[in-house]
């Protein structure tokens, strides 16, 4: 496993661009948490669940615009997550802006919260408010 959160980023965006539940078992705590883009939460076993057989099946998974802020054992990480591919037959938003929350255990990096939002303007986002339409008060 990663001794570096650069190296965890990397091995933690093949094994889910890939959908390998053995490494992403073994690199989310026990108690991790995903808030998803949409206000939805899961823990560790639904996160997991999504690499089911004909739920998720990405095309690229990537993450950009990396920053790390290391605070002890505990490390805050922004980032792009540029993704395409699929959820239950339903294209998946092709960007959006990744909050993760590792923690150092026995030396190893370790995913123990995610948290996503959508980039508005975005391939697959909601629109951004506002733009082009009708405002909602001129009915």
């Amino acid at each position: 496993m990663a001794d570096s959160i650069q190296a965890f980023l990397d091995e933690w965006s093949a094994a889910e661009r890939a959908g390998d539940t053995e490494p992403l078992d073994a690199m989310l705590t026990d108690d991790f948490i995903a808030v998803g883009p949409l206000g939805f939460v899961l823990p560790k076993q639904a996160w997991m669940a999504r690499h089911r057989p004909g739920e998720l099946a990405y095309g690229s998974f990537g993450l950009a615009e990396v920053q790390a802020r290391v605070h002890g054992e505990t490390a805050v990480v922004t980032a792009r997550n540029n993704t395409s591919g699929s959820y239950q037959g339903h294209p998946i938003p092709e960007a959006a802006r990744a909050t993760l929350v590792l923690v150092r255990d026995a030396g190893t990096w370790r995913l123990a919260a995610a948290h996503m939002s959508f980039l508005a303007g975005t391939r697959g986002a909601p629109p951004v408010p506002g733009a082009g339409g009708r405002p909602e008060s001129q009915g």
